[in-house]
């Protein structure tokens, strides 16, 4: 321990001795880190939004989706969720506490209008029970209720984004719009819920499910995604299970023949976005950590320059006694010390510059730093300094004590 100490001690006086010199060792440390750093925190920041996001859905909550296997796409075939898929998992499963159909406007119907100004919106068919389902909430007035629905209103519920977009006055309430050329008149405002990958959320709009069913005017083109949520959570397989049967029945599949249909929970539809999140941050961290090694590499240069300049040094220190390893210990721990050093430099530059660059996105999630990230810089850092200062220490510690004094 009194050796670790004072190769620490020693390493510490001649990394201050040369205190630019040490500075401009550790700056590819810095770099590399500071890009690793600010790359993560970006990334992890959305992720961490995203998570967010999905945290509305609740853990009981069940999404019904078409989905056209390859071989199925190459013949030309699309697999659709009808409206009879969706009266057969509403009648014959007991185990939904809420379930909705979600339809998606396309073409003119995607057109919103008031006065002058034109906003092509993600308008959306659906019913009152869209909004326990998704945790949705309003900043004023109502959402879709079941007499909408079955009354076929022209009543619209609309993000926040619209009002500014389309010029509506501050309390849009009462006010009437177009939406594929029929007039809808406005009886609420869900609250903001911002941008995710760049696309605003709150540019959206809610019509009664039987009121967009008039205007696509009930073509067999008709496609359909089918959320819900359990009165149980134990009963998420078997009603997993069920579905899948009641689809597969429906869609005359063959028992050889995949699903064209995905049944997915809110943790599974997580799951896929973290797993591409994490992809990214492993390819983009893979990237921008080359320069870790390049910096890695300017240690070793500057290590063995020093080597050269403390030969007499190490003699004396040999001639007095001093063992091998305590000289290829205290070459080593100053190596260590200065990836380390600019390990703390890189990680609190690094995210500060991912702050920064989520700062000036608009509406972009704000920089998150895992803690593994930080472990993983400095672990890293660690590797490195030992990684390149090991030939240097092993160079010192060879040296005769005859030849390291008579050295000029």
């Amino acid at each position: 321990m009194h050796s670790f100490i004072e190769s620490f001690r020693s390493a510490i006086l001649s990394i201050r001795a040369h205190g630019f010199r040490s500075f401009l060792t550790t700056l590819g440390i810095v770099i590399g880190v500071a890009s690793v750093i600010a790359v993560v925190s970006v990334v992890q920041g959305l992720s961490y939004s995203i998570n967010s996001e999905f945290e509305n859905l609740g853990s009981n909550t069940l999404t019904v989706r078409a989905h056209t296997p390859l071989k199925e796409a190459l013949k030309g075939k699309i697999a659709k969720i009808t409206l009879q898929d969706y009266q057969d998992i509403k009648e014959r499963i007991n185990d939904i506490d809420a379930i909705t159909p979600i339809v998606t406007g396309f073409g003119k119907i995607r057109e919103v209008k008031f006065g002058s100004q034109i906003e092509v919106s993600n308008v959306i068919g659906t019913n009152s029970n869209y909004r326990s389902v998704n945790s949705l909430y309003m900043s004023e007035g109502r959402f879709l209720t079941f007499s909408d629905e079955k009354k076929r209103r022209r009543v619209a519920v609309i993000g926040q984004s619209l009002i500014t977009t389309l010029s509506l006055p501050e309390s849009p309430i009462g006010e009437y719009i177009q939406v594929g050329g029929e007039w809808f008149k406005i009886i609420g405002v869900t609250e903001s819920k911002g941008e995710i990958f760049g696309i605003d959320q709150d540019n959206i709009l809610f019509i009664p499910f039987s009121t967009i069913q008039s205007l696509i005017g009930r073509q067999s083109s008709f496609q359909m995604d089918i959320q819900l949520s359990l009165t149980n959570l134990d009963s998420l397989t078997p009603v997993q299970k069920r579905i899948s049967n009641i689809l597969r029945t429906n869609h005359d599949l063959a028992p050889e023949q995949p699903d064209d249909f995905k049944i997915q929970t809110a943790e599974q539809l997580r799951s896929s976005f973290t797993s591409i999140i994490d992809s990214i941050t492993i390819v983009l961290g893979g990237i921008v950590s080359i320069s870790l090694l390049v910096g890695g590499i300017g240690i070793m240069n500057i290590m063995l320059v020093s080597v050269t300049e403390r030969t007499r040094e190490i003699g004396i220190c040999k001639a007095i006694g001093a063992k091998r390893h305590h000289i290829l210990l205290q070459f080593l721990i100053e190596s260590v010390v200065l990836s380390l050093f600019g390990g703390l430099i890189g990680i609190l530059i690094g995210f500060g510059l991912g702050s920064f660059a989520a700062a000036i996105i608009p509406n972009f999630p704000a920089a998150n730093v895992p803690l593994w990230a930080i472990a993983v810089a400095f672990g890293f850092s660690a590797a490195i300094g030992v990684l390149f200062g090991i030939i240097p220490a092993a160079k010192a510690a060879n040296l005769k004590p005859i030849d390291a004094l008579r050295y000029e």
